[in-house]
């Protein structure tokens, strides 16, 4: 998720915390045919990227069980646009009846209201309740296979011998991968310049051919290349091997990253104001739809791993990487372009 570990201050965990409860809290006093009668019909869960890419994919290996469990249709509803913000705009602005959920990562909650604030018209900690997460993926440090380090110490040992003369590619300026590279630079003090592209695919090629230097990219996109060796693997991001690379070593292996821990999240959130008794039943049906092993196993091909939190402990690691994100963008000077 990114799995980021800097805290908040404890007082804006606990405002953090009590304006979740508040929101929940909005339908503990409902009569007990809410949540005998919900859900009454299908539910839109909005998706805030194109079809085909590796969030509306695993959104649409978890709808149809989650479907199953709720008893009704989970419509997969793909509003893409402004890397996330769009969908999730429309997403805060829609009735708190359980029947529109965000299906969310990182990039348009924590990231953009930090890299481009006049852009975001919702607010991550007063507009949403967070239901659930479905899991984490990591992501990977590639590079060209023509580069002269065989690992990432080797790797981090070139740069400090010719500083600023490598390059890196992410899918845009304040993504999530765009930080994750930050925070690398950072803690193993690499001086590489970034090169902001409009989307993976086309870094991923990049790299393969030789005209980038280095990548960081989700693991699921880069893995076939990794395989077919079009370019080298430096490390995972997650604090331990990927099951679908154990051949890469994660970069925390590495020295001067050492419990380096970065995963990127996939959740599900309702908007504030969600009645108490829908927001626990989505929860079960969430906890209940990834421990069905078909879903498990298909999420595994796509190196996505199974880890629920639901409700205010979801709350609390939103906070938690808000509050590390904020300091990566502003050591870096992320600004959106």
């Amino acid at each position: 998720m990114p799995r980021f570990h800097l805290l908040l201050p404890s007082s804006s965990r606990r405002a953090f915390a009590a304006a979740l409860g508040a929101s929940l809290a909005l339908g503990l006093g409902a009569p007990a045919a809410i949540a005998q009668s919900y859900p009454a019909k299908p539910i839109t869960l909005i998706v805030p990227f194109a079809a085909g890419g590796g969030v509306d994919a695993t959104a649409r290996l978890v709808n149809t069980k989650l479907g199953e469990v709720l008893k009704q249709p989970v419509v997969i509803d793909n509003v893409a646009g402004a890397a996330g913000t769009i969908g999730t705009q429309k997403a805060a602005r829609a009735p708190a009846d359980g029947y529109t959920l965000l299906f969310a990562v990182a990039s348009p909650l924590n990231v953009a209201p930090l890299v481009a604030p006049s852009a975001v018209r919702y607010d991550t900690f007063k507009d949403f309740a967070p239901i659930a997460t479905i899991g984490v993926s990591p992501f990977v440090l590639i590079g060209k296979s023509s580069l002269p380090a065989a690992n990432m110490a080797e790797l981090i040992a070139l740069t400090k011998k010719e500083p600023g003369k490598l390059n890196f590619g992410t899918d845009g300026v304040g993504t999530s991968l765009h930080v994750t590279a930050e925070l690398i630079k950072q803690r193993a003090a690499m001086d590489i310049v970034h090169v902001p592209y409009k989307s993976g695919p086309q870094v991923l090629t990049d790299v393969a051919g030789s005209q980038l230097d280095l990548a960081v990219l989700p693991l699921s996109l880069a893995q076939p290349f990794i395989k077919d060796g079009k370019v080298k693997a430096f490390g995972v991001t997650s604090k331990q091997r990927a099951g679908i690379a154990p051949n890469v070593p994660a970069l925390a292996e590495t020295a001067a990253l050492k419990d380096f821990e970065v995963d990127s999240w996939l959740g599900i959130l309702a908007p504030a104001g969600v009645p108490a008794p829908v927001a626990q039943q989505l929860m079960q049906a969430v906890e209940t739809t990834m421990k069905d092993p078909e879903v498990v196993r298909r999420l595994a091909e796509i190196a996505v791993r199974p880890v629920v939190m639901t409700g205010p402990a979801f709350a609390d690691y939103l906070s938690k990487e808000r509050r590390t994100v904020q300091e990566v963008v502003a050591t870096a000077n992320i600004k959106a372009e």
